[in-house]
């Protein structure tokens, strides 16, 4: 499937890190998804209800960063990544959570971490 849909540079503030004060007082994380399916329906009819509704994607996305602290961002990536692919419409989805604000004592400009699901 070649037909995808993608949101780039969501961010949102969330609690997620291995340190307390990750969790505490928390930072900005950015979120890409793409997501794979038939957009052919929703092209010829020109209805909403055929395709993914970008709106909602972001919606769950930020509600999953905003919501309970995780260790760990391939725990945030995971939950978004199989909370989208609910959507059985869908073919396949990658989720990217970048952390630009990780606590590493050198300089750098950003860390992430990419989860890629297919449907079998």
């Amino acid at each position: 499937m070649t037909d995808r849909i993608t949101l780039t540079g969501l961010r949102v503030r969330g609690h997620h890190g291995v340190f307390e004060h990750e969790k505490r007082d928390g930072q900005d994380f950015l979120v890409d998804i793409t997501a794979w399916l038939d957009l052919g329906p929703a092209a010829a009819s020109d209805d909403l209800t055929r395709t993914l509704h970008y709106g909602e994607l972001a919606e769950l996305a930020a509600g999953i960063v905003a919501g309970k602290p995780y260790d760990l961002i391939e725990s945030v990536a995971g939950r978004i990544a199989d909370e989208v692919m609910a959507d059985e419409r869908l073919t396949a989805v990658e989720v990217t959570v970048h952390k630009p604000s990780a606590p590493i004592p050198l300089t750098f400009a950003d860390v992430s971490v990419t989860i890629h699901r297919t449907r079998s």
